[in-house]
């Protein structure tokens, strides 16, 4: 079983395309539970509408097959509450979009 340290590095490997940036770094992931029951993932998207959504929670899926054995239940959740903001993101991506929040 991975610990949530792996499945986050994992997660880093996924690219928003629309955003050029790992959707870690993007705040997108809300929360990462690896238990006995297997392993889920809470992420959004940066928008409701996002029509990269569907090829994204592909990739997280695609990415987490290095890291979470076959026989481990994966889960990987969509939410919409709380919605995405700049805010999440972290400094790293803030600085790399010229962004800063007060």
């Amino acid at each position: 079983m991975p610990d949530e340290d792996a499945v986050r590095e994992a997660l880093r490997s996924v690219v928003d395309p629309e955003a050029g940036m790992n959707i870690v770094e993007l705040g997108l992931i809300y929360g990462v539970d690896v238990s006995d029951a297997g392993v889920h993932v809470q992420m959004t998207m940066t928008s409701a509408a996002c029509p990269m959504a569907e090829m994204i929670v592909d990739d997280v899926h695609a990415a987490l097959q290095s890291v979470v054995p076959s026989s481990v239940p994966l889960e990987v959740e969509l939410v919409w509450d709380p919605p995405w903001t700049p805010e999440r993101m972290s400094d790293f991506a803030r600085e790399h979009f010229g962004w800063t929040f007060k």
